[in-house]
């Protein structure tokens, strides 16, 4: 073999695991970057989960992107606050300018989830800061109907006089907020309430479901006596 030829394969050989070497290679810059990711996500949802509220205003001051991060079921730390009903949590959150639109894998929105459960004051907080009226849950529909349907009375009266709240959204299942609370309630007073509320607000009493059934005529199946003469009154058939 001549002296070129034992040279290059000298160059060859010390050549290829240098290569493999760089290839397998992480980036210590890109690996430092993303471990500063993970860790801050892990942060606040580990500071959210200890109910910590002072170290999470600190660690959101020094990391402020971290309000838009998500978990495996995509839940910001904001909508983990309120699953767990951490409501003081889920204040600052929302003061630091957590996103109350934002959807999980189980399409709730802080907005939707707070007024299916009845949390007047985060709805309220939530309105204040930018609740969007055109993003629906996974039966497509407002915060207005589940709350109707449970009768969270001081939530509904929120909502449905808040200017330009769609009161007459109708969901997948065919129903009103006002359909819910003659269809899924119990007749009762908390539901009375809210179907007066609803009615005082505007709600359309004669909308009917997918099969062509009234609320009045649902009231009148039930024998929900009270209800069928609120609607009677207001010129329901």
């Amino acid at each position: 073999m001549s002296s070129n030829i034992k040279h290059l394969a000298k160059i060859v050989l010390f050549s290829v695991p240098v290569l493999l070497s760089t290839a397998c290679r992480t980036d210590p810059v890109q690996a430092n970057d993303q471990e500063h990711v993970d860790q801050n996500m892990n942060s606040i949802f580990n500071l959210v989960e200890s109910n910590n509220i002072q170290a999470l205003q600190s660690f959101i001051r020094n990391n402020p992107q971290s309000i838009t991060q998500r978990n495996a079921r995509q839940e910001t730390a904001l909508m983990q606050a309120l699953y767990q009903d951490k409501f003081e949590i889920a204040t600052q959150l929302i003061l630091a300018g957590a996103d109350v639109n934002a959807q999980d894998a189980m399409q709730n929105t802080p907005f939707l989830y707070a007024g299916a459960e009845g949390d007047t004051e985060i709805v309220k907080l939530a309105l204040q800061h930018g609740a969007k009226f055109d993003i629906y849950n996974r039966y497509k529909g407002t915060a207005l109907i589940p709350a109707a349907e449970k009768g969270h009375v001081e939530t509904v009266a929120l909502l449905a006089n808040t200017p330009n709240y769609p009161i007459n959204h109708v969901n997948r299942l065919g129903w009103t907020a006002l359909m819910e609370a003659v269809i899924l309630s119990d007749g009762g007073p908390k539901h009375q309430q809210t179907l007066k509320i609803l009615l005082d607000a505007g709600a359309d009493a004669n909308i009917a479901d997918h099969q062509g059934v009234t609320p009045l005529q649902h009231a009148k199946s039930r024998h929900f006596t009270a209800m069928v003469q609120l609607l009677e009154n207001r010129g329901a058939k």
